[in-house]
């Protein structure tokens, strides 16, 4: 039996951590594989761990074949409600999940638009039922709903995907920082996260508390000395975090 392992999908979802990947491990010499492996054609689309586990000790494993898939996008999509659908996941995870199944679906309507022919077009029931109903799987609040969290919450993600260090991201998945508190932290410069994430637990929360403490100050007192230097120094964290965003999304364009 040939099957291709795709590092695109392999990497698409976090990796269990070394306790449950030997957890995992335990079960499949104690219980054998009891639930087969999903593939499109000869690609490894579900069961990535369960795959590498019994091909390393020699159990036994069964295959079965998704039809229903046309494209990597169903692919993906697939993956990302089979994840959500797992209680293990943290609320970050889920959110960063449905972010990511928010923009699949934003962009498969204009791409299919713009690869179809008259007469594919043609043979549509209803495009502007289609169009419709993405729309309204892609709305802030359906992709809070199909993370389970709400839409205040998705939004700290969001942002914390958008500005946060890697360091600070980090902090987030090992829970040492919430998600509130970290996109408060992710609004400073890069180098004051990575310092506070470097300080570990507890300058992470002073890091916060002090962004949360400027912008009271700011609410408070916006025409007052302290509320000037605080919206200055929000704007120069917001630039700083811009220019770094951008100059990732350069070097991804230079590497491609």
């Amino acid at each position: 039996m040939n099957i291709t392992v795709s590092e695109e999908l392999r990497a698409y979802i976090d990796p269990l951590t070394p306790h449950e990947h030997e957890a995992l491990e335990r079960s499949l010499l104690a219980e054998g594989c009891r639930d087969a492996l999903v593939l499109w054609g000869d690609v490894l689309v579900d069961g990535h761990n369960r795959y590498g586990i019994c091909s390393r000790l020699g159990i036994a494993f069964n295959t079965v074949q998704n039809t229903q898939f046309k494209s990597m996008d169903d692919v993906h999509l697939w993956m990302i409600d089979q994840h959500l659908g797992r209680r293990s996941l943290s609320d970050f995870q889920r959110g960063v999940l449905a972010l990511r199944r928010k923009d699949i679906l934003t962009d498969s309507v204009p791409a299919a638009a713009d690869s179809a022919t008259p007469e594919t077009a043609a043979k549509q029931s209803n495009p502007i039922a289609a169009n419709s109903h993405v729309e309204a799987m892609t709305t802030s609040d359906a992709t809070a709903k199909a993370a389970r969290l709400s839409s205040s919450t998705l939004s700290h993600i969001k942002k914390i995907q958008q500005t946060a260090a890697p360091e600070l991201v980090a902090a987030v998945k090992s829970g040492s920082i919430s998600i509130t508190a970290a996109a408060n932290v992710a609004s400073l410069p890069v180098a004051e996260q990575v310092a506070a994430a470097a300080g570990g637990k507890k300058e992470l929360q002073q890091a916060a508390r002090q962004v949360r403490e400027s912008r009271a100050v700011e609410r408070s007192e916006p025409d007052s000395p302290a509320g000037v230097i605080a919206r200055l120094k929000q704007t120069i964290s917001m630039l700083s975090a811009e220019n770094t965003a951008l100059k990732a999304q350069l070097a991804e364009l230079t590497a491609g």
